[in-house]
């Protein structure tokens, strides 16, 4: 029979897949002898069947009640009791943390027979009648769904936060609160605590599937399947007067990864006081003077627990009259910054080795560190300065609600007196999210930087009202632009400008790593990753300055230049010539693709570079069909002679497809219009010639488009062959094809006894292998598409290991069967995405090839795919 309850004295760290990341985390400190409150968890396996049938597994109820007989026995009380009642929390808790997503509810247990005995047993009334007030509320809104409208209308009617009522009025807004429950659920609110306790683990359950929760995994890229476990553990009070509070606190700055302690304390409060951001907090600091035992103990205990961890720690816990208890441990979130910084730290601090440090950044987090920031020197005075909860920097509209932001087609900033989880879908479509409460441990603030977004929490003097801001004798409407500076907390009128991002400029050579702790950890990092890699990164350039720039950035040659990018412009006319049946197109073509070459090889001198044949379709270079049809009509009602256009229209008509993505392009062209690709070849091999003989190493290769049969290639090659031997002076120069028809990938075996390397359109071989084109699907149905499940994230963006990928490994394994030394790359945009480079590096490829700007996350993530293995990660 599966097992679905553990004590927390069961449990390990190692048990996340199980018991998730909250519950694992309590067994590990209750392990470590710190002071956890007892308490029990049931597994993620139990979510699942719960999901599947809609109810209970039949034997959960009994364990449920084993475990909480031993909770009873350890704290000396009885769940139920009038008259010292043992109260209850539940939490959620997934293997992967999800702050806010799901579901809390507290002091499970009372009730009309109990709250009474509550206040005489602890000598307070008025926490009691607090107590169950804030029950009522959690109750309602978690396991009834009852609107939390409903109750704040009657807590603000009351005279507003519970911590400044008296019991009277407490006794009241129970009574007040008992009505909404029942007016919203046309029941009594359940007194039996076992029933209680039961409906809050069911709800937890549900709250897996809660339209937030299933949003932010999906933002997150957490698997949908996981479920969550439930924590259910003895309740330990923070509002029991002054001596008590609840805090949250960081063993390294979040933002910064600045060392020392950072966090946040609220007195007499409970729960998600500090987190939802209502009122306002203390410093850590601010604690060691009004209880300084229970500082000296908590400080003591999160240097245990990093040392244990060995990274960054996020601590919530509680004091009870003076007694310190601790509610949770992980390894807390960070901003891109911080996560660079620290792990350097700690690789000096000989806590974990360089290549388990490369496993604690990622190429999002790099990526985020290479937006633009601020050019404060062209700021004008700010408006407030708030707590700088997440870096960067965002300019937007004003909204003051998640729909408005959601529906947003403008950049836009969220602004909110502080947000809680219903937010969600608006802070993933707002630029940056500013709070007047709150701090770096408030909904919003976590939040925002496990996204990379930007942050500015608690500006206190903000007045948010109405749909209006009021700030320093200013009044700010929705739709009024405003700039958020996450690093400082200044808050900007207008949209101040942009200045490049420090990384960006370290990697053009603008700036040294010397002195700045986040320069230097990227440059430490960049160096392991690229020592540890095995692929090689290469870069979309068609360019010498697009070149020079990769190079710059790390780039070790040019996976893809796409020659059709040099026919626009002015040179366009040229191949409406060369389509016209014009033989001298090809002759003025050739200086000019010469000279484009030489640039591109001077700029790439002594690495590989890789040139693609035309590929696009004709069409794309002639003017449109009904254009050209108008122009033509218009001329002959005129009694005029269409002339040029006339011409145009007739060739156009003779090639007008359907659907050109399918029809006249890549090796198709070369084969159809005699001279084209022989042009291409004799301009590239004159090229490298000429910087042979001025003392260059150039490294050219031919990549052909669009092969699907090795006869296509093998007519190719002939005639390149051919070129290529009649250019003297010219090094040798590989021939090779890109692989983006499934057809190609299925016969790879065949291909590669005509081709020396392989590169992978995934972009093409996406759009052939699911049916659907890029630029007509992604607005019409990918996002119902997410939205049900059927995508995890979109195929274009991350690479489709069950469906692509395939065809890229059947390529790899059929190709090299035929020809070991092939060499295999990827020049789609998945050559960029950190994600995909992961999948590349497993499938055994040779390089990945990506834009000039996106080449250090690649290079971050060929290094991290290669050290992996060595530098496991047990966090």
């Amino acid at each position: 029979m599966t097992r679905y309850v553990y004590d927390f004295v069961e449990g390990n760290m190692d048990l996340k897949d199980l018991l998730g990341g909250k519950g694992a985390n309590l067994a590990e400190m209750t392990r470590m002898g710190l002071p956890v409150p007892p308490g029990f968890t049931v597994t993620t396996d139990a979510c699942r069947a719960y999901l599947r049938t809609g109810s209970m597994p039949t034997s959960l109820l009994g364990e449920v009640e084993h475990h909480l007989r031993m909770v009873q026995n350890q704290i000396g009380k009885t769940f139920g009791d009038p008259d010292d009642p043992l109260l209850l929390s539940v939490r959620s808790g997934a293997k992967f943390s999800m702050p806010g997503m799901m579901e809390t509810i507290l002091d499970i247990g009372l009730s009309d027979a109990s709250v009474a005995g509550l206040g005489r047993q602890t000598g307070n009334e008025r926490f009691a009648w607090d107590s169950y007030r804030r029950l009522i509320q959690m109750f309602g809104k978690t396991v009834f769904d009852v609107p939390g409208e409903a109750f704040d209308e009657e807590l603000a009617a009351a005279g507003g936060i519970g911590a400044g009522l008296s019991v009277t009025q407490l006794q009241d807004l129970v009574l007040a609160y008992k009505k909404v429950f029942h007016a919203h659920t046309g029941r009594d609110f359940p007194q039996a605590p076992h029933e209680q306790l039961f409906l809050a683990i069911g709800a937890v359950f549900r709250s897996w599937n809660a339209e937030r929760a299933t949003l932010y995994r999906r933002q997150e890229r957490i698997p949908q399947d996981l479920g969550t476990a439930v924590n259910v553990m003895a309740m330990v009070f923070g509002n029991r007067g002054d001596d008590s509070g609840t805090g949250v606190a960081f063993t390294r700055d979040p933002a910064t990864g600045r060392r020392g302690v950072y966090g946040d304390y609220l007195r007499n409060a409970q729960g998600e006081d500090v987190v939802a951001g209502i009122r306002n907090t203390m410093s850590l600091a601010e604690l060691a003077t009004i209880d300084p035992a229970s500082h000296r103990q908590l400080l003591s205990i999160m240097q245990r627990l990093e040392q244990h961890y060995r990274d960054l720690c996020d601590i919530e816990f509680t004091i009870e009259n003076g007694r310190l208890w601790m509610l949770q441990t992980r390894v807390g979130k960070r901003t891109p910054a911080a996560a660079f910084v620290i792990a350097a730290q700690l690789v000096d601090e000989g806590t974990i080795t360089l290549d388990e440090a490369l496993q604690r950044v990622t190429g999002e987090q790099l990526a985020q560190l290479m937006f633009p920031s601020f050019d404060t020197a062209a700021a004008p005075e700010p408006l407030t300065t708030g707590v700088p909860a997440s870096p960067g920097a965002a300019v937007g509209a004003i909204v003051f609600d998640s729909a408005a932001a959601a529906a947003a087609t403008e950049p836009v900033i969220l602004v909110r007196r502080e947000t809680n989880p219903d937010d969600l879908p608006g802070m993933i479509a707002a630029q940056g999210i500013l709070t007047s409460r709150g701090g770096k441990t408030s909904h919003a603030a976590v939040v925002a930087r496990g996204m990379g977004k930007t942050c500015v929490c608690g500006a206190e003097e903000l007045v948010i009202d109405d749909g209006l801001v009021t700030v320093a004798g200013r009044t700010l409407h929705a739709g009024d632009v405003i700039s958020l500076d996450g690093t400082t907390g200044k808050v900007y009128p207008g949209a101040v400008a942009v200045r490049p991002s420090p990384v960006v400029r370290y990697f053009e050579g603008e700036l040294t790593a010397h002195g700045d702790p986040l320069l230097a950890a990227v440059e430490r990092l960049m160096i392991h990753a690229d020592h540890t890699a095995r692929l090689a990164v290469h870069a979309n350039a068609d360019t010498g300055a697009d070149a020079a720039r990769a190079r710059r950035f790390g780039a070790t040659g040019v996976g893809l230049c796409r020659t059709e990018h040099m026919f626009l412009g002015d040179r366009r006319v040229l191949i409406e010539r060369l389509i016209l049946g014009d033989d001298g197109a090809l002759a003025d073509l050739l200086p000019l693709q010469r000279a484009d070459f030489e640039e591109l090889f001077t700029a790439m001198d002594s690495m590989p570079v890789t040139v693609r044949l035309i590929d696009p379709p004709l069409h794309e270079f002639l003017p449109p069909l009904e254009e050209l049809t108008a122009r033509v009509a218009r001329a002959e009602a005129l009694g005029q002679d269409p002339g040029r256009d006339g011409t145009l229209l007739t060739a156009v008509r003779r090639m007008h497809e359907q659907n050109p993505m399918l029809g006249l392009r890549g090796v198709r062209l070369g084969l159809v219009i005699p001279g084209l690709f022989a042009m291409q070849v004799r301009a590239i091999a004159e090229a490298a010639a000429a910087r042979v003989a001025a003392g260059g190493d150039p490294r050219p290769e031919i990549m052909i488009p669009l092969v699907g049969a090795v006869q296509e290639l093998e007519t190719v090659r002939a005639e390149a062959e051919s070129v290529l031997a009649s250019v003297p002076g010219a090094p040798p120069i590989r021939i090779g094809t890109m692989i983006e028809v499934p057809r190609a990938a299925l016969t790879a075996g065949q291909i590669a006894g005509a081709a020396e390397f392989f590169s992978f359109g995934t972009n093409d071989l996406t759009q052939m292998t699911w049916g659907f084109s890029r630029d007509d699907v992604e607005g019409a149905f990918f996002g119902r598409y997410l939205g049900l499940g059927i995508f995890a994230v979109s195929p274009f963006e991350t690479i489709d290991g069950d469906g692509v990928g395939e065809l890229v490994r059947i390529a790899v394994e059929r190709g090299r069967a035929t020809r070991p030394d092939l060499t295999v790359g990827v020049c789609g945009e998945h050559g960029g995405d950190p994600a995909s480079v992961r999948f590349f590096h497993d499938a055994g490829l040779d390089y990945v090839s990506c834009s000039p700007f996106r080449v250090p996350i690649a290079r971050l993530e060929a290094g991290r795919a290669a050290s992996a293995a060595t530098g496991s990660d047990s966090r």
